[in-house]
This record gives structure tokens, C-alpha cells and sequence, in this order.
């Protein structure tokens, strides 16, 4: 490893690079190979059969954690009337129509989600250059288009995960922090896993789930056995 680090190289020891473990002892391999001072999150990477050029081998989708990622998510919502008042109660930390678009026109972006209900959509549409490819554009598909508001902003405050296999056919998901016990890692994987799979294509063919990698932001990537089973195995 020529070109990592001296930490890295001393934490990459402590993974076999040909082994595929438990997904419970990745989850706690991942909490000991970290070396970041503070507290970076728990990533994996789920490499999908599916060709993302094709539309209906299109994944994507949300979940919300049970564990929640760690994360203050700050969450903002156009809506007008009794719906932005149904957002402030959710504990949405913006809530506007136009007067927010104008805002983020002018090059203002200080939050990491957006929900809108509806019929606010036709003044966010000309925004959407702006949003789109930063991962914040509301979509009917994922839930961020709704009437139901109040749902909408409590499930994102909770840690609800947005997610969308890339070109390369990886979906990128957060599970937590470094500072998370092992069993709640290991518990948001199974969430988050077992929503990708219900989210198989039709149109997939051979093996779904190919390849599975854990890695905290600073630390080296642990491979995990994808057919292992994910229930906690009782102690003997």
C-alpha cells in the first residue's frame, strides 16, 4: 500500500482482504479499523446485477434507519397554509414557497433535504438545475413530493435514507457513526438491505446482490458475506 498512510496501513492489517465476514462482525471490524478523530460515519456499498442505463433496472428508494445515521439533518419544505404549519410542527427548520426559491437562486443551499407538497412543485421545477444534481430536488418517488408533510419531515429528522444505484451499478448508503455499538450498525444494514432487496427489478437478471463493502470515512473497506445470514446469532 504505497500510497496510503501510515494509520491506514496499520489499521489495514486488521482486515483480511479475502475474507467475506458476518455482516454483525463487519459492523464491529469497521468500529476498529476507524482512526478518525471524530466521530465519521459507517458507509456501505452494494454493487446491484442491474444495468442502470436501462430505466426498469432503475433502483432507488428511501428507508427510514432504525438507528438513524448520526446525523443532524437540517430539512426544508415548500409548502403554503395549513401545510407549512403542519411542517413547522414536524420540526422543519425552513418552510416557504417563493420566497425560499428566490433564496436558493441566489446561491443559498444551507440545508440536506426538501420536501414539497404538490402544488408548490411549479415553482420548484425551475430550481430543479440547482437541486437535481445536488441530491436535494423533491420526487414523488422517494416520498419528497406529498401532502402528507408531517410524515415527510419526521421520518427525514429520524434518519431516513435516500438512495440510488450510480452509474456503475453501486448503490452508497450512510448506516451511522464510528461511535454507534456494533448492533445498531449491523441492525440499520439489515434495514437497508432489506429494502434493496425488495426493490429488485423485474427485469434483473442472475445474481441481485453481488458484492457488499463496509468502510468507515477514514479506514479500509471490509468486505461482507453477502449470503450470510442476517439475524444475530444467539450466543452460545
Amino acid at each position: 500500500m504505497p500510497n496510503k498512510g501510515k494509520k491506514f496501513q496499520s489499521v489495514a492489517k486488521l482486515v483480511n482482504r479475502e475474507t467475506r465476514y458476518g455482516a454483525l462482525e463487519a459492523m464491529d471490524l469497521a468500529k476498529k479499523v476507524a482512526y478518525a478523530k471524530f466521530d465519521a460515519s459507517v458507509d456501505v456499498a452494494v454493487n446491484l446485477g442491474v444495468d442502470p442505463r436501462h430505466a426498469d433496472q432503475m433502483v432507488r428508494g428511501a428507508v427510514v434507519l432504525p438507528h438513524g445515521i448520526g446525523k443532524t439533518v437540517r430539512v426544508l419544505v415548500f409548502a403554503e397554509g395549513e401545510k407549512a404549519k403542519e411542517a413547522e410542527d414536524a420540526g422543519a427548520d425552513y418552510v416557504g414557497s417563493k420566497d425560499l426559491v428566490a433564496k436558493i437562486q441566489g446561491g443559498w443551499l444551507e440545508f440536506d433535504s426538501a420536501v414539497a407538497t404538490p402544488d408548490m412543485m411549479r415553482y420548484v421545477g425551475p430550481i430543479g438545475r440547482i437541486l437535481g444534481p445536488r441530491g436535494l430536488m423533491p420526487n414523488p418517488k422517494v416520498g419528497t413530493v406529498t401532502m402528507d408533510v408531517y410524515r415527510a419531515v419526521a421520518d427525514l429528522k429520524a434518519g431516513r435514507v435516500e438512495f440510488r444505484v450510480d452509474k456503475a451499478g453501486i448503490v452508497h448508503a450512510p448506516l451511522g457513526r464510528q461511535s454507534f455499538e456494533a448492533k445498531k450498525l449491523f441492525e440499520n444494514y439489515v434495514t437497508l438491505i432489506e429494502t434493496i432487496t425488495r426493490l429488485k427489478p423485474a427485469t434483473a437478471r442472475g445474481v441481485y446482490i453481488r458484492a457488499v463493502t463496509v468502510s468507515p470515512t477514514m479506514g479500509p473497506g471490509i468486505k461482507v458475506d453477502v449470503n450470510a445470514s442476517l439475524e444475530i446469532e444467539p450466543a452460545a
